[in-house]
């Protein structure tokens, strides 16, 4: 297996780094029978690398299924890595037992798609956002219904929405309450996995402000995911493309989207609408489907709708390579 060199971006020291991902790697294995025989192998994610560092807000960005939702959940450990390296704050956590990997779960949470299946219906908005505080023994001594009505005013809610139980409460507000529960055991960072997408056009805006707004009063550090570019504009500092398990593209926000260097990245660009009825803009039109991940194609992943595909392309795997300041593509173009 081809491994693939950590594209960093230009730190001012190595201790600003809260996450390291090295040639990160997923394989579903595809098994048959009443034996379980593995009769095949979906490849998720290949040999990811990225850092991020303190403050930071990284956007993962890519089409449903091409492995940044798996990445994510690597990097918390609720899917275990094929192969690869996770650093957290300096420290190798691929090899954790469970009690240590419990006991360093406070510093790493997640915000998940959709609230509702991730709050249990059964427990109050003060249960929930106090269980984890007493599952990690934090604020011992203060009153939890005094600190959970202090994270309830910092998402945006009353205090009042202590006493609610999730059905009662609309898909925002629920989001909220997601986000005040990762809160509660002072993370340092936040997996937010697709933290929008299933809200309403309305309040998506609300959400990614909210979260902005809480990543300066509580010094959070961001993996954002989302397949919306223009969400991933407005919040991140960088992003990286995904594509087929394969990270494809990574740069700063303001190179990556100024001057896109995949083909990919140029074709996700030119499907952002344009707030102007009478604007026009030329519609890259990706051709044929993504290939079955069971299967991917040689070369470079993305050869099968490429339309500046060459011989090379179906042959050899592009690195990824740094084209300018920080700004790093797999592609063989140049």
């Amino acid at each position: 297996m081809k491994q693939m060199s950590l594209p960093l971006q230009k730190l001012k020291s190595e201790t600003e780094l809260i996450l390291e991902v090295k040639n990160l790697t997923k394989h579903f294995p595809i098994t048959k029978g009443f034996l379980g025989r593995q009769v095949g192998v979906v490849h998720a994610v290949e040999n990811v690398s990225f850092n991020i560092s303190k403050g930071e807000t990284l956007g993962l960005v890519g089409e449903s299924g091409c492995g940044k939702s798996t990445t994510g959940r690597m990097i918390l450990r609720l899917i275990e890595p094929t192969s690869g390296d996770i650093n957290f704050c300096g420290k190798r956590i691929n090899n954790l037992r469970s009690e240590e990997m419990r006991r360093l779960r406070k510093e790493m949470q997640i915000v998940f798609q959709d609230p509702m299946a991730s709050l249990n219906p059964r427990m109050t908005v003060g249960d929930l956002i106090a269980e984890p505080m007493q599952i990690h023994g934090i604020d011992k001594g203060t009153p939890k219904e005094q600190i959970v009505k202090k994270l309830l005013e910092a998402v945006g809610l009353r205090p009042n929405h202590i006493y609610s139980f999730p059905r009662e409460l609309s898909g925002g507000q629920r989001q909220r309450i997601g986000i005040a529960r990762a809160l509660s055991v002072k993370p340092k960072l936040i997996v937010a996995d697709e933290p929008v997408s299933a809200l309403d056009v309305s309040i998506r805006s609300q959400i990614i402000n909210l979260l902005e707004d809480l990543q300066q009063e509580f010094d959070l550090t961001y993996l954002f995911i989302a397949h919306d570019m223009s969400v991933v504009k407005h919040i991140s500092d960088r992003v990286g493309v995904m594509y087929l398990g394969k990270l494809v593209e990574l740069a700063p926000k303001s190179l990556l989207f100024a001057r896109p260097q995949h083909p990919y990245t140029q074709a996700l660009l030119s499907a952002i609408p344009i707030p102007s009825p009478g604007a026009k803009k030329d519609h890259i039109i990706l051709e044929g489907d993504v290939p079955n991940p069971i299967n991917p194609p040689s070369g470079c992943r993305f050869h099968t709708r490429c339309c500046y595909v060459m011989d090379r392309c179906r042959q050899e795997e592009p690195e990824l390579r740094e084209r300018e300041g920080s700004h790093f593509a797999a592609c063989h173009l140049d």
